[in-house]
């Protein structure tokens, strides 16, 4: 029996190339309204492979051999364009500390914006 690993390998890595795309995952980059949204994931991979043969006395000589190979894939979320302007949208929800911090910018336009209100009272009266 003949092992062609770099044979089966070539034939492992050629399904991941045609299995690991954003469009086979998530799907093709589409138009929402001005905005265009294409899918971002993360792609991670394993490979293993081994052999050996050997004699034994009497009872003749063998071989034997396998490959294997492990991929995750994982939607992260989108590029988001409009015009000249690109951000990236995360996928997921943030929680904890970094969930506050981004709510940091909104809280104090809400609190500016209520100050204004009160001045402007304060002066009409």
């Amino acid at each position: 029996m003949e092992l062609h690993f770099e044979e089966l390998l070539q034939k492992v890595m050629d399904f991941i190339k045609s299995e690991a795309k954003t469009e086979t995952i998530v799907g093709e980059q589409f138009d929402l309204g001005e905005f265009r949204c294409v899918p971002v994931i993360k792609v991670g991979m394993g490979f293993g492979s081994g052999g050996g043969e050997g004699i034994e006395p009497k009872k003749g000589k063998g071989q034997g051999g396998g490959a294997a190979a492990g991929m995750g894939i994982e939607p992260i979320g989108f590029l988001v364009t409009k015009g000249e302007n690109i951000s990236f949208l995360e996928a997921g929800k943030t929680h904890g500390l970094s969930a506050a911090f981004e709510k940091i910018p909104d809280l104090i336009e809400k609190l500016a914006n209520q100050r204004y209100k009160e001045k402007e009272e304060e002066e009409l009266v």
